[in-house]
């Protein structure tokens, strides 16, 4: 694959700014500096020989995830700087791309040398190969008696949440839901758990093909289990948000359950974390919903709710080609080219006094998100897991396996913060269908609606079968945002549905990774 040969001959384990170093608070990063090899130029026979460098490695992962490279050296917040919002957002119904930028993904006119596609692959990849070569650092690590095996046992930890986080986004995008086949034996992704450091292994990584779904799915429920094992359940305030936590592998857990359709596994995940009875705080970690539908956005580094987060700042971010306070603000600075669409902002499920309607910004244009509210400085915070969607996978969870009475109470501490239009009486499929529902209106504009999508065509009775009919930006009316009106005007959703079955439901092997290993261009995805 094209990206292992990133770590061919040096490894830039920690490309960190200076300010990344301070919130982090590492005493070591000024030292580091000055040394003859700077921490951002270590080999990967330096990188593991001191406590400080091997904490600088770790950091190195969270840094490649925030902002990996595009187009050979732009950084456009690939994978979960901002691309993984501004990607699966556009796959949906819910958010409209109004310019050019997202066309290609919003219109899934794609093919195997599309950018945006190709980079998404590229850099997640990336991420993973990183984690593995920490990984086996660490290991070396503690033999040399370095550092000490809770140390090494922790910040394996946190590059095996990584490695999951990302092989779940591949499978998301680039191979079909768990439940397309009974035994979820269909091709997935190539599940990397080798560092690609030496020509060997580069060899080696050229012969692998693609694990099955079920294959990718087991492993990376592995990789959360010892993750959940050995991470913090709290950290300090400056890295509670910010570097993986206990909360974070049971959250990413209850979230990879639901697309596995383990519903029992989602309740016994989410229980960890979800009292049996309201109020609704965390038995790991303390989370809560903020008082305010707000909260989370007003103050994205530090607040009850937000589980785990990748962090931006004014000197390392997503650019103005790639922030989402660039992408979907339409306030002052920002280049509004993602807005919401008609689609959500007319639904009926969603109550017109509702208060998340109020996070918005409302031009003549559109109606827009305001999430993401630093045009200028590109800071906000690009969000993973919050508490709200641990409480709504659990809720679906016990709502899939008869537990009605409690899937109610849940959805609607979720739903009360926001407006007192609760849900009363409802049961099976109509509780199910208001928790999804729930879902597009709570975490609109956060990138969760394709894997909602993905994980529930096939099954054909919650949410579209296939890619839903879409409205075209050039059809848009402003006249057209009618407030739980419950319909669209005729003529503004003109781009058509794609049916599940179509090869476009998914995307293509990047020709750059079919081009370079063979095997994977054996294992394409029909149809491109």
């Amino acid at each position: 694959m094209k990206n292992i040969f990133y770590y061919k001959n040096k490894l830039k384990l920690a490309v960190m700014a200076p300010a990344v170093c301070l919130s982090l608070m590492l005493t070591s990063c000024e030292k580091e500096v000055m040394d003859l090899m700077p921490y951002n130029a270590l080999t990967e026979e330096t990188a593991f020989t001191t406590p400080e460098r091997i904490n600088l490695a770790v950091v190195g992962i969270y840094d490649a995830a925030q902002s990996g490279f595009y187009a050979g050296g732009a950084v456009r917040g690939y994978p979960f700087g901002a691309a993984h919002v501004e990607q699966g957002d556009n796959r949906g119904e819910d958010m409209l791309n109004l310019e050019a930028f997202y066309a290609i993904t919003y219109e899934s006119n794609y093919n195997a040398a599309s950018a945006n596609n190709q980079y998404h692959f590229e850099t997640l990849y990336a991420v993973i190969n990183q984690a593995n070569v920490v990984i086996e650092g660490l290991q070396n690590a503690l033999a040399s008696n370095i550092i000490t095996a809770e140390v090494a046992q922790q910040y394996e930890a946190e590059a095996r949440y990584l490695r999951a986080l990302s092989h779940h986004e591949l499978l998301v995008h680039f191979a079909r839901p768990y439940n397309h086949t009974p035994d979820a034996s269909h091709l997935g992704v190539p599940y990397r758990t080798i560092a690609v450091n030496t020509p060997a292994r580069v060899e080696e990584a050229r012969a692998q093909g693609r694990n099955t779904v079920r294959e990718g799915y087991d492993l990376l429920l592995q990789d959360l289990n010892f993750a959940e094992e050995f991470l913090p359940e709290t950290r300090g305030a400056a890295l509670r948000i910010s570097r993986a936590t206990k909360g974070a592998a049971v959250a990413l857990k209850t979230r990879v359950l639901l697309h596995k359709q383990d519903f029992a596994g989602v309740v016994t995940e989410g229980r960890k974390m979800v009292p049996e009875s309201a109020p609704f705080v965390s038995p790991i970690g303390g989370y809560r919903l903020t008082e305010t539908a707000d909260g989370p956005w007003a103050a994205n580094g530090n607040n009850t709710e937000s589980i785990f987060s990748f962090e931006n700042s004014a000197i390392d971010n997503a650019s103005v080609n790639g922030s989402l306070g660039q992408m979907y603000n339409a306030g002052t600075g920002g280049r509004a080219l993602v807005a919401i669409s008609p689609i959500i902002w007319n639904a009926a499920f969603w109550p017109a006094d509702d208060d998340r309607r109020d996070i918005t910004v409302s031009t003549t244009r559109a109606i827009y998100t305001n999430k993401y509210r630093d045009a200028a400085t590109q800071s906000d915070w690009s969000p993973i897991h919050r508490y709200a969607e641990v409480l709504l996978n659990t809720a679906e969870g016990l709502a899939r396996t008869g537990n009605d009475a409690a899937a109610l109470s849940i959805l609607n501490a979720v739903r009360g913060r926001s407006t007192d239009q609760l849900y009363s009486g409802l049961s099976g499929d109509a509780l199910i269908q208001a928790i999804v529902n729930e879902r597009r209106i709570e975490f609109l504009g956060e990138g969760i609606r394709w894997k909602d999508i993905h994980r529930l065509a096939k099954e054909g009775k919650f949410a579209p079968q296939g890619i839903p009919a879409k409205v075209a930006s050039a059809n848009l009316q402003r006249t057209d945002y009618n407030a739980a009106s419950g319909s669209v005007r005729e003529g503004a959703r003109t781009i058509a549905a794609i049916p599940y079955d179509d090869y476009r439901f998914i995307w293509p092997i990047p020709i750059t990774e079919i081009n370079a290993n063979p095997v994977l261009a054996a294992q394409q995805n029909p149809g491109y």
